[in-house]
């Protein structure tokens, strides 16, 4: 069974399509272009279309910029056969050259996780300012009504002296440090949208994100802290901790994320930057990992504490909360409890 036909996330489906605080109508007959379409929330964002398609009548056309053809024929296999439905084989490094007029673009290509930043950060760096610039060209050709940015928290990099970070601060960043490979190159496309916007008025929405998670997401060898809980989780192992795990963490479920960045695209101010986060629940790695065994008790697993000696994939700093107001001001708040998001994640695996 397709990840799209598991009960998990049809309802995920049925929940996010009926956010009132979403416009999908402005979406009805029009072409979305969305690039690094496999990854975990553009994948919800497709399915999310396609879903209007099926049970509204939308007839909004998707094309799904990817770069393995073989992943995402199993992944979209429900749509292979949809005439509003487009396969893109291509890297976004690579010059983009569509043939339909495209109204809306979603650029979401690029990794995050810390094995890629300690692995690729060539591969981070690239997606992230050459894709960007291949996906502005094409906005700029196509004269598109919005192009959203999958931006990150990161960007922000070490703020002092704030209680909540807003859009509007800014903390350092150490480029010579090996893993701001991700938020110096996202601060660098952001920069590239802009820079668009000034020079060729392409206009363009920033979604800041912090800790999401979900169906779909990686979970193997994947570094971050949620995607190693759900895998063990999934796996029936003992949750292996890698600090003491008083770090905390405020994670944000898939259509939380994803109704956040359809506002954004949809309702949001041209050349703003939007925090996406569940400020509601944070939680302390530790206790996150043991609402997990809990949660599924029938497994007989426990939390086991292995202290990690390299952490050169991960931040360093603590963490600020991310101020969500601006884009609660758009109609956007929090569904779904980080229990519920946990138990439905892990049930997406089986």
């Amino acid at each position: 069974m397709s990840l799209y036909s598991h009960k998990i996330v049809q309802s995920d489906m049925e929940r996010l399509t009926s956010d009132r605080s979403v416009p999908f109508e402005k979406l009805k007959g029009k072409t979305i272009f969305i690039t690094g379409a496999t990854g975990m929330l553009a994948y919800y964002m497709v399915c999310a279309v396609m879903y209007l398609n099926e049970k509204q009548g939308f007839n909004t056309h998707v094309i799904a910029l990817v770069r393995n053809e073989a992943k995402a024929k199993t992944k979209f296999e429900e749509f292979l056969g949809d005439d509003n439905f487009q396969l893109c084989v291509q890297d976004v490094c690579d010059p983009i050259k569509i043939d339909k007029h495209i109204d809306y673009i979603v650029h979401a290509a690029g990794a995050a996780s810390p094995w890629f930043i300690k692995n690729d950060p060539v591969g981070i760096v690239r997606a992230n300012t050459l894709g960007t610039m291949n996906v502005m060209e094409c906005a700029r050709k196509a004269g598109v009504s919005n192009v959203l940015f999958l931006s990150t928290r990161e960007i922000y990099g070490e703020v002092k002296d704030v209680s909540m970070i807003k859009e509007t601060d800014m903390g350092i960043l150490d480029p010579k440090e090996p893993r701001s490979c991700y938020p110096e190159s996202k601060r660098m496309a952001e920069q590239i949208l802009q820079s668009y916007y000034g020079q060729y008025k392409v206009p363009y929405t920033l979604a800041r994100i912090a800790h999401s998670y979900g169906p779909g997401m990686i979970i193997e060898n994947d570094g971050r802290v949620m995607s190693d809980f759900i895998c063990d989780t999934v796996h029936r192992r003992n949750i292996i901790l890698k600090s003491e795990g008083l770090a905390e963490r405020a994670f944000c479920y898939i259509t939380d994320a994803v109704s956040a960045l359809f506002i954004i695209l949809l309702k949001g101010e041209v050349a703003e930057a939007y925090n996406v986060a569940n400020e509601t629940e944070p939680t302390p790695i530790k206790d996150a990992a043991q609402k997990l065994v809990e949660l599924f008790p029938e497994n007989d697993r426990k939390v086991i504490f292995e202290i990690a000696k390299d952490t050169s994939g991960y931040c360093a700093y603590k963490r600020v909360g991310l101020d969500t107001e601006k884009l609660e001001k758009l109609g956007w708040k929090v569904a779904v409890t980080l229990e519920e998001g946990m138990k439905n994640t892990v049930l997406s695996f089986e």
